[in-house]
C-alpha cells in the first residue's frame, strides 16, 4: 500500500511538471502579450545587471595605472564592501519587488472593480445620477492613479525607510571596522582610505536598490537602467579627473564612485515621485514586520549560497595557487554567464506577484511555463557560446600553461551547467513571485548542507574536477527543489492539484 501511494504521488508530480514545462511550448518565443511583457521587463533588467560590472572594469583600469599596490588594495576593499552589501542587497530588492507588484495589482483591481460595479447599475434618473457622480469621479480618479498618476503603495515607503537605515548602519560598520578587518587581511593604508570613503556611499546604494525594487514591482525596468547608465558613465568620466587631474589617487576613485551612487539615487527618486506617493497616511501602513520577517528568510538563503561557494573556493586554495587561480577564473565566468538569467527571473517575479495578487491562475501557469522554457533556451545558448568562446578566450586571462590546462578541465562544467544554472535562477524568481520566501530559504539551507558534504568528499577524491562536480550537484539540487515545489502542488501552488 505504501509503495502504491508513493508511486501515485510521483505520478502526480510528473503530470504537474509536464503540464507546467510543456504548456504551449510552440509559443515560447511568440511575440504575444505575455512574451512582450516578459521582454520589456527582462531585457532592461539584464542590461542594468551588466552595466555595473563593465563600469567596475573601467574603474579598475584607471586604478591600475596608479600602481599594482594600489590596485591590489582597492581590489580587497571592493571585495569586502561587496560582501557586506550583499547581505542586505539581495533580500531588500527581492522582497520590495514582490510586495510592490502585489499591492499595485490589488489597488488596480479594486479600482476597476468599483468602476464596473457603478457601470453595471445601468441608467438612472437625474437625482440618482447626482448622488452617484461623486462615486464615479472617485472611481475614475483611482483608475487614473493606478495607470498614470501617483499610486498609494505602502510597501514602497517601507522599502525606502529600511533601505536608508541599512545603508547608514553599513556606513558606520565599515568606517569603524575598516582598519581591523583590512589589517587582518594584510593590506595597507590605501585600502583603508578607499573603503572608508566608499562606505559613505552605502546609504545611496541601499536606497537605490530599494527604489529599483519598487520600479521592478511596477514592471518598469527601463528607468533603473537609464539611471544606472547615467551614474556609471559619470563615474567613468570623473575617475581620471579625481585620480589624475586632482591627484587624489585611490581616494579620487572612491569619491567618483560615491558621487555616481548618489547621482543614481537622485535620478531614481526624481522619477519615482511622479509614480508613487511616498508618504503613507499613517505609520501603521508601513509593513516593517513583513519586510523584516521575509528579509531574514532571504538573508538565510544568501548566507547558505555564499557559504557553499566560499567552501568551494577554500578547497581549491588548499590544492595550491595554480588550482586556485584556475578555479577563480572559471568561477567568475560561470557566475557571470549564469547571472544573465537574473533579468528573466525579475520578469517572472514581477508578473507572477501581480497574477497571484489577482488570483489569475491561468496567467500564473502561463507565466511560469514561459519563463522556465525561455530559461532553458537561454541556458542552451550560453552553453554553445561558452564552448566555442572559452577555448579561445581563456588565454586572455592568463598565459600560465598549468593554469590554462586546469581551465580547460573546467570549461565542460561551465558550459554544460548553463541550462541548469539558468533554471535555478528562474526558479528563484518564480518562488519570489509566489511570495514563497520560507520555502526558498529552508530548501536552500538543505541544498547547501548536502552540497558542502559533496564538496568535501569529491574534492578529496577527485581534486579540482571533484569541486566542479560538487558545484554541478549544488545547482542541480536547486533546480530539483524548485521542481518539487511546483510538482507537488504545495504552498502557493496548491491550486494546481485542486
Amino acid at each position: 500500500m505504501a509503495v502504491d501511494a508513493i508511486l501515485r504521488t510521483w505520478k502526480n508530480i510528473g503530470k504537474l511538471l509536464l503540464f507546467v514545462f510543456f504548456k504551449d511550448t510552440r509559443n515560447v518565443l511568440k511575440k504575444d502579450e505575455l512574451g512582450i511583457e516578459i521582454a520589456h521587463i527582462a531585457l532592461p533588467a539584464t542590461l542594468a545587471l551588466m552595466a555595473d560590472p563593465i563600469a567596475s572594469l573601467i574603474d579598475t583600469a584607471f586604478i591600475g595605472r596608479i600602481g599594482s599596490v594600489e590596485l591590489a588594495a582597492v581590489g580587497v576593499s571592493v571585495a569586502l564592501f561587496n560582501q557586506v552589501s550583499r547581505i542586505t542587497m539581495f533580500p531588500l530588492v527581492s522582497i520590495t519587488t514582490s510586495f510592490v507588484a502585489r499591492e499595485d495589482a490589488t489597488s488596480r483591481s479594486s479600482a476597476e472593480a468599483e468602476q464596473d460595479e457603478i457601470l453595471e447599475r445601468g441608467p438612472v434618473v437625474d437625482h440618482e445620477m447626482e448622488e452617484l457622480m461623486p462615486l464615479v469621479a472617485c472611481s475614475n480618479t483611482k483608475i487614473a492613479e493606478s495607470k498614470n498618476e501617483r499610486r498609494h503603495i505602502p510597501s514602497a515607503s517601507s522599502a525606502l525607510v529600511i533601505g536608508s537605515m541599512l545603508g547608514i548602519i553599513q556606513t558606520f560598520f565599515l568606517i569603524f571596522a575598516a582598519k581591523p578587518l583590512l589589517s587582518y587581511m594584510g593590506v595597507n593604508s590605501p585600502a583603508q582610505q578607499y573603503l572608508t570613503i566608499r562606505s559613505t556611499g552605502a546609504p545611496a546604494l541601499l536606497l537605490s536598490l530599494a527604489v529599483q525594487g519598487v520600479f521592478r514591482g511596477l514592471k518598469d525596468t527601463r528607468t533603473p537602467l537609464y539611471a544606472i547608465i547615467v551614474g556609471d558613465s559619470a563615474n567613468v568620466l570623473m575617475d581620471p579627473i579625481f585620480i589624475f587631474t586632482f591627484g587624489l589617487g585611490v581616494k579620487g576613485a572612491a569619491i567618483a564612485h560615491v558621487l555616481s551612487q548618489y547621482l543614481i539615487v537622485l535620478i531614481l527618486f526624481w522619477r519615482l515621485v511622479d509614480k508613487v506617493d511616498l508618504l503613507p497616511p499613517s505609520f501603521k501602513e508601513l509593513q516593517f514586520g513583513q519586510f523584516l520577517k521575509n528579509g531574514f528568510l532571504l538573508l538565510v538563503k544568501v548566507i547558505a549560497v555564499t557559504l557553499c561557494v566560499t567552501v568551494a573556493a577554500s578547497l581549491s586554495a588548499r590544492q595550491g595557487p595554480t588550482t586556485m587561480a584556475a578555479f577563480q577564473i572559471c568561477l567568475q565566468i560561470w557566475l557571470a554567464a549564469s547571472l544573465l538569467a537574473d533579468g528573466l527571473a525579475v520578469a517572472g517575479q514581477a508578473i507572477l506577484a501581480s497574477a497571484f495578487a489577482k488570483k489569475d491562475y491561468e496567467k500564473i501557469i502561463a507565466t511560469a511555463s514561459r519563463v522556465l522554457q525561455i530559461g532553458i533556451l537561454l541556458g542552451l545558448l550560453l552553453s554553445f557560446i561558452l564552448v566555442v568562446g572559452l577555448q579561445i578566450a581563456s588565454r586572455l586571462f592568463t598565459k600560465d600553461i598549468a593554469v590554462l590546462k586546469l581551465i580547460s578541465l573546467g570549461i565542460p562544467f561551465i558550459a554544460a551547467t548553463q541550462p541548469i544554472n539558468a533554471l535555478a535562477f528562474v526558479f528563484d524568481g518564480v518562488n519570489y513571485g509566489a511570495s514563497d520566501f520560507a520555502y526558498s530559504a529552508y530548501s536552500m539551507v538543505l541544498v547547501a548542507v548536502m552540497s558542502i558534504f559533496c564538496l568535501f568528499i569529491l574534492s578529496s577524491s577527485h581534486g579540482y574536477v571533484g569541486i566542479w562536480v560538487a558545484l554541478t550537484i549544488f545547482m542541480s539540487l536547486r533546480v530539483i527543489a524548485g521542481l518539487l515545489r511546483i510538482g507537488t502542488g504545495m504552498g502557493p501552488w496548491s491550486f494546481l492539484s485542486g
